[in-house]
């Protein structure tokens, strides 16, 4: 195939399934070994809360137990139900140092990182530092500095931030979810015509990339 095989991800950096998600389509990846198409990942801004508070002072169950109306063992069963699949694909969560708060500054940031060809790198270290590490990915030094540890030069990302000069391109992706009718994150488009919602087995993903190398196959020949 001369053409990679482009992989759209509207995602959230507070949406544990997104973490998930993205082990997945990993794994579906590297489970085809050196029959796997060569892809293009590009994630798009999706805000999966956007009534949360810029900074939430209490912990994740106080926060969905409040703010979402649920009851707290029921919430409390939810996030150790997430917790175990995300063990069974690699991640180590801690939900008990979650900061929730509004993700778009984080949004912003991974569009720079985009255009400076990181944002897969990025979005990875934007996932860890929330659900593993507890950290802040609203504030600016904070990005920064998760910015500057994937190799993205510090004063330049600083600037984007403080520009606020991505921020029409967040919304922009939002919209476009709004367009596709996506009301869930994480969503995968595959190849511009085939739609994977959530996060889906890492056969899923293996089986719609090995379909979509064969139809390109097909159509060559």
């Amino acid at each position: 195939m001369s053409e990679p095989i482009k992989i759209d991800i509207w995602s959230d950096i507070a949406c544990p399934w997104c973490y998930i998600g993205k082990r997945h389509l990993e794994s579906g990846i590297a489970s085809l070994g050196d029959g796997a198409p060569e892809v293009d990942i590009t994630y798009h801004s999706y805000e999966l809360s956007p009534d949360t508070p810029l900074d939430f002072e209490g912990s994740t169950v106080e926060y969905l137990a409040d703010r979402k109306g649920m009851p707290v063992e029921r919430v409390e069963q939810m996030l150790d139900h997430v917790t175990g699949v995300a063990a069974q694909a690699g991640l180590d969560y801690h939900f008990e140092k979650v900061a929730h708060t509004k993700t778009l500054k984080a949004h912003e940031v991974l569009h720079f990182a985009k255009s400076e060809g990181k944002q897969l790198e990025l979005k990875e270290r934007l996932l860890k530092a929330y659900f593993v590490e507890g950290g802040r990915v609203n504030r600016i030094d904070e990005l920064v500095a998760y910015a500057a540890e994937v190799g993205l030069d510090a004063d330049a990302a600083r600037d984007a931030l403080e520009s606020g000069r991505y921020g029409d391109a967040v919304q922009a992706d939002i919209a476009q979810a709004q367009a596709y009718g996506i009301n869930g994150v994480p969503f995968f488009v595959i190849d511009g015509k085939y739609g994977i919602s959530g996060a889906q087995p890492a056969e899923v993903f293996a089986q719609a990339l090995t379909q979509v190398a064969g139809e390109r196959d097909g159509a060559a020949a």
